[in-house]
């Protein structure tokens, strides 16, 4: 599309001798048309599929056409242009790059010579109260050279803008002469420490936006492999490069036509994305949330196939650029920050030294001088990573660059030589830098050539608000995980598993299991079971052994299997525990599986991770290694030890009760909790249940485990019908978070829950005066005073805020009558919401269930709920019609 935008503008705001003032009307008419026309030609051109670079100049120059027009008709006004020399019009920061997307702001700076800096100023009051009633978003300055000198000396934000200062109008010799003092007395003077405040800025900047191309949802300009890093490499490159524009740097040698290529692509791309980001929003918006994801790919003409989102593989496109521009970009700066490349060149054939090879270290970096060595034994390839990390120096940008070119020399022989696979257990079996070595090597394409299965995951995205990272980024911060605990990082908060770390012999076998245990998530089905028969092919190219192979194979399929039992199963169920220890077979695979587990579940993002979990894995692990080491996979007769225990409680109470009342107690606990705790804990329960009688019918016990992260609250009271109901919806009416509920209901009416709570944010409640006031409300609630529903519907009343936008999925229920040998149980998962805990335990109670054991689970925004029941008869439930009844109910409730 032509814009004739002068002619459009000068017929518009033809002239007839009035002044500004008095034409401002007929001008703010004719501005608005013209910006109304060439707004809608363009959006239109951009939505039928116009490049963002065509966009892009094409709202830049209607911009400038603009401005100027307007610029000059103030200025004639004023008899400033009659004037040489005193005044020139420049557009700074983007405006000046030529940079404009669909609502970006504009920069503009008047510069001025003399001493009649009033008339400037009025011009450019003038000029700026015009473009606001336009409804443009404009900053601007009035500066002399000196002025500019003086901040840009002071200011690295001043200075950036200044790089990219373009005239718009006026003075060309005094913009020239500008650009020229910003040459000899800012951009000389300290063109290093330039290049140094940038990369610091840098990395700030990915420290508040993510420090890493893969986040969850990235800002297009400020994000890691977005605009930024084009930004910020070019600026170092004119400073250190002396050059106006990009296409300068391939002159002077300093970027490839290939490397330009990649840089125009990439603006182009990214500008396309940012564009359609402002035109769908009518505003400045450079935030891709999820709606704007969903809706980004439906733009872009993705679409769904199969399991597989078109909003996912939208993503996983957009990952793939980005990785390419955060790659072109840490290449240059990395260029811009060395010294002289000639001088390096003759003196490091004094001072480097040779590591064997072909290769040497010069100046804290891996270089192969003949590059001749890797087509005569490609196995070098992996050598580079292996010998850089022995050495503790990073590869030269040069020897990156050899990589990258030399990545078809990976091929089957490569994967299959024993030299190779060595070469690579030893960068796993490695003390130090085994995450940052991977990394270099996923990030240079040298991964997912030698481990082709790799690239399933490349860049792969799971959409929803609990995997913060792309499948291959969380496997590689799940790697980190791993070899902070073999240093001691986690010595004091975590020290079974620091220990337990340490003591794997074959550290390169879990480490291998680590990185393999999604590749599974490239197809459809389990990708726990696909990844396993993916992880037996690259286990015999790799020529492990039987052995080896097993155990990869095991770790790689059972994966997610100790963090469902942990969060969602019943730790106090003897048979499950030594169902689960069978299936470890040897304390090797459940020490490993262990240690997989919570690098998997640390690497998914923040806060996922919490001392609960922890606890629940370890209880776990320890009851499963209990049997392990005992080598017997049977029940130990349970009448026994209860009476063992049953003698132990009575001696520790004996001395504080009369003898019946114990006896008549211990009689009435369940086996289930006799067995569940240590006669000391049993108790502390007791002394709580002989306290009970028809005066004092509640008792609610708190015990604050400040360190672990939730209360212990112990509720004792009289069993009624839908009592776990009540207590729920009084917790959620009190903004309570419930973790976890260990029920227990005696044959003698009294009950015993005993519940894990923390706020929904993740903190202890300490203050007294919340407990009193749950403690209040469950009294109303019981004696009957106070129904649940109007408690729970006065604390959360709908908000006229509505929450930001994330990914749901379908509400599930699944029903297991084989995992438990007493109770059916029942997975919920669904998105989580105020009051959903009391929905459900309120709809079982409507259903006539007994719930018997409680789990909860909340993973960002989406819960997983299990609960143990029993019929009225104290049955499992069994009958087909029931169970779709309490499927259909319980969705529902959720839904509802």
């Amino acid at each position: 599309m032509r814009l004739n935008i002068n002619g459009y503008l000068s017929e518009s705001l033809k002239g007839d001798g009035k002044s500004f003032e008095e034409k401002r009307g007929a001008y703010l008419a004719a501005a608005r048309e013209f910006l109304e026309h060439y707004r809608e030609e363009l959006k239109r051109s951009h939505r039928e599929g116009d490049d963002g670079i065509h966009v892009v100049q094409a709202i830049t120059a209607m911009t400038d056409a603009l401005v100027v027009r307007l610029f000059t008709a103030l200025s004639d006004d004023f008899q400033i242009t009659g004037k040489s020399g005193e005044l020139a019009l420049i557009a700074v920061g983007g405006y000046g790059r030529g940079e404009l997307n669909p609502y970006s702001d504009l920069d503009l700076m008047f510069l001025y010579k003399g001493k009649d800096s009033k008339r400037v100023e009025e011009v450019a009051n003038r000029l700026l109260y015009f473009l606001w009633d336009l409804r443009l978003d404009v900053g601007y300055s009035v500066r002399t050279i000196q002025d500019c000198v003086e901040m840009a000396n002071g200011d690295v934000t001043v200075k950036t803008a200044l790089l990219d200062a373009r005239l718009l109008h006026g003075s060309e010799s005094l913009f020239h002469e500008l650009k020229k003092v910003m040459v000899s007395q800012v951009l000389a003077k300290r063109s290093d420490a330039f290049i140094g405040e940038k990369i610091e800025e840098l990395k700030k900047r990915r420290e508040k936006y993510g420090s890493s191309v893969y986040i969850l949802e990235p800002n297009l300009k400020e994000g890691e492999g977005c605009l930024r890093d084009l930004h910020t490499a070019m600026w170092v490159a004119k400073v250190k490069y002396k050059v106006d524009e990009p296409r300068e740097l391939v002159i002077k040698g300093v970027l490839s036509e290939e490397d330009i290529a990649v840089y125009y692509s990439s603006l182009n791309y990214l500008w396309r994305i940012r564009n359609e980001l402002h035109y769908a929003a009518g505003r400045k918006n450079d935030q891709l949330t999820f709606d704007a994801q969903i809706s980004l790919a439906r733009f872009f003409g993705y679409e769904d196939r199969g399991k597989v989102l078109a909003v996912e593989q939208f993503m996983q496109d957009f990952y793939l650029h980005a990785n390419r521009v955060e790659h072109f970009a840490s290449v240059l700066i990395t260029k811009c920050s060395q010294r002289d490349e000639g001088a390096r060149k003759f003196l490091g054939y004094f001072t480097r030294r040779p590591v064997g090879e072909g290769f040497y270290v010069m100046k804290g970096e891996l270089v192969v001088p003949d590059e001749t060595v890797i087509q005569k034994d490609p196995i070098r390839l992996m050598r580079i990573f292996e010998f850089a990390q022995k050495q503790g120096v990073e590869i030269s940008v040069s020897t990156k660059g050899l990589v990258r070119d030399n990545l078809d020399l990976v091929n089957d022989k490569f994967r299959r030589s024993k030299e190779a696979h060595t070469s690579f257990c030893n960068i796993l079996q490695c003390d130090k830098s085994v995450y940052e070595t991977l990394q270099q090597m996923h990030h240079l394409g040298f991964l997912n050539r030698y481990i082709p299965e790799f690239e399933r995951i490349n860049c792969k995205v799971q959409h929803d608000a609990y995997h913060i990272y792309t499948v291959d980024t969380h496997t590689l911060f799940a790697v980190e995980e791993i070899t902070k605990l073999w240093h001691g990082e986690h010595k004091d908060d975590l020290p079974l598993l620091t220990q337990l770390a340490k003591e794997i012999d074959k550290r390169w076998l879990l480490l291998l299991a680590v990185m393999l245990h999604d590749i599974g998530k490239g197809g459809g089905g389990g990708h726990a079971e696909l990844g396993a028969e993916l992880s037996k092919t690259i286990a015999r190219r790799m020529g492990l052994t039987k052995e080896d192979s097993e155990r990869l194979q095991f770790l790689v399929r059972q994966h997610l299997l100790m963090a469902h039992i942990a969060q969602r199963r019943d730790l106090h169920d003897e048979g499950m525990i030594i169902q689960f220890a069978r299936q470890m077979e040897k304390s090797e695979n459940l020490k490993m599986l262990y240690l997989l587990t919570y690098a998997d579940i640390k690497a998914v993002g923040p806060d996922v991770w919490t001392e609960w979990k922890g606890l629940l894995l370890q209880e776990l692990y320890e009851k499963a290694f209990q049997v392990l080491e005992r080598g017997d996979f049977k029940l130990e007769a349970s009448g026994d030890r209860v009476r063992r225990v049953k003698r132990a409680v009575y001696d520790l109470l004996s001395s504080d009760f009369p003898a019946q009342p114990i006896k008549d107690e211990l009689q009435a606990l369940s086996t289930r909790h006799l067995l569940s705790y240590s006669p000391e804990i049993i108790a502390g329960h007791m002394r709580i249940l002989l306290g009970l009688s028809s005066e004092h019918t509640l008792e609610l016990k708190l015990g604050h485990e400040v360190d672990k992260g939730y209360t212990n609250c112990t509720i004792c009271t009289y069993d009624i019908p839908g009592l776990f109901s009540m207590i729920t919806g009084v917790m959620a009416a009190n903004g309570m978070n419930i973790l976890g509920a260990q029920i227990h209901t005696n044959k003698n009416g009294k009950v015993l829950d005993i519940l894990q709570v923390n706020s929904p944010q993740g903190f202890v409640i300490t203050d007294e005066g919340r407990w009193s006031r749950l403690e209040s409300d469950l009294r109303q609630v019981l004696r009957g005073e106070v129904k649940v529903d109007a408690l729970v519907a006065k604390r959360h009343r709908p908000s006229i805020l509505s929450e930001k936008a994330k990914p749901t999925m379908p509400a599930r229920v699944e029903i297991d009558n084989e995992v438990s040998g007493d109770y059916t149980v029942i997975d919920i998962y669904a998105h989580d919401k105020v009051g959903l805990l009391y929905s459900i335990t309120s709809t079982l109670t409507r259903l006539g269930l007994y719930i018997g054991v409680s789990k909860i689970s909340t993973k960002v925004d989406q819960v997983a709920d299990v609960f143990y029941v029993k019929d009225i008869f104290g049955q499992k439930i069994s009958d087909a019609e029931k169970l779709d009844e309490i499927r259909r109910d319980l969705l529902a409730a959720i839904d509802s």
